[in-house]
């Protein structure tokens, strides 16, 4: 082999090895980056947005009416509740195709896992229960009836000894007792409640009253309710910071989000989004809050340091639940 040639070989395995690096790091990087997970209940999809460029780069069409949304700990799974199916529908992330469904009870609505990723929890308007299904398995451990009429959403608390139940047709949170797996108690606030958040500490529950444009702040070790805000128009989405000391509230009469000092418990910003806002996702820094414009076909990219809006994203119709991981 002459020099010449000797050269264009080592140059073209030099541009092979550049390359592959930059294959890698590229990878790398787009696997390091949060997604955000849509829930679209009218086209019967998921819409999954790359937080970085903040943009769709995908699509699961799950069929049927899906609604709750909720992902592992580690964002390897992703689990959707389909209102029309009466099931879960589990998707792997890494390839977006379903792996697996579990029957739910009738009309699952918002879906909540628990921290230790152990147990997924389903709250059904139709059945008046809460499903309780193990993670690992993908099986229905229990179904536990609460008092409340058509609930809608069922948080674990951080520790996740207590589910928090909020009912269309109730004034009163339903407390269910995880180990026990039976209710243990409720929780007098507005009419109507809608969503649920927790500061990480677990110490305050914050819970939006829809009919009464008014959120609860909830003492969660003595199940009092300690203090109350008006904070807009049919409240209804909530969501907390990771540091714990700003709620976001959804509002779908005024179309906008609230910020909400916890401690103080005043508002201290409001940012106009898309129509009817409905359920929120942040990302994990705590930088960037996705709200599900229900009536828009959108979602709202919210600077939670600017309190401004970066980008409204369409996405499918009729989005409904935003999770972030």
């Amino acid at each position: 082999m002459s020099m010449s040639q000797k050269l264009l070989v080592f140059r073209m395995v030099r541009h092979v090895i550049q390359t592959i690096g930059f294959i890698s790091f590229a990878a790398t990087g787009a696997a390091a980056a949060p997604f955000a997970y849509v829930s679209n209940e009218g086209s019967g999809s998921v819409s999954v947005i790359n937080t970085e460029k903040d943009e769709v780069v995908g699509q699961v069409l799950t069929g049927g009416k899906p609604r709750g949304i909720a992902l592992s700990p580690g964002a390897d799974l992703l689990y959707v509740s389909d209102q029309a199916g009466n099931r879960l529908v589990t998707i792997e992330t890494k390839t977006l195709k379903i792996i697996k469904t579990t029957p739910t009870g009738k009309s699952p609505e918002a879906a909540y896992a628990s921290a230790d990723g152990n147990l997924i929890a389903i709250a059904n308007e139709e059945s008046n229960d809460v499903s309780l299904i193990d993670a690992r398995s993908q099986t229905l451990i229990t179904s536990i009836a609460v008092r409340g009429r058509n609930p809608e959403h069922a948080a674990f608390s951080p520790n996740g000894k207590r589910v928090f139940v909020s009912a269309e047709e109730s004034d009163k949170i339903d407390v269910i007792d995880v180990d026990a797996r039976r209710q243990m108690g409720q929780i007098d606030v507005g009419q109507r409640p809608r969503g649920i958040g927790f500061t990480p500490d677990g110490k305050t529950a914050i819970v939006a009253c829809e009919l009464e444009d008014t959120v609860y702040f909830i003492d969660v070790d003595t199940n009092r309710v300690r203090g109350k805000l008006k904070t807009g128009a049919r409240a209804n989405g909530v969501v907390v910071h990771p540091r714990g000391d700003i709620a976001f509230i959804s509002h779908g009469g005024d179309a906008d989000i609230a910020f909400v000092d916890i401690a103080a418990m005043r508002v201290t910003a409001r940012v106009p989004v898309g129509k009817r806002p409905w359920n929120m996702g942040i990302t994990p820094d705590g930088a960037k809050l996705y709200v599900a414009n229900g009536r828009s076909q959108s979602v709202s990219v919210v600077d939670t340091a600017k309190a401004s809006v970066i980008r409204d994203i369409s996405v499918g119709t009729l989005p409904w639940g935003v999770v972030v991981r």
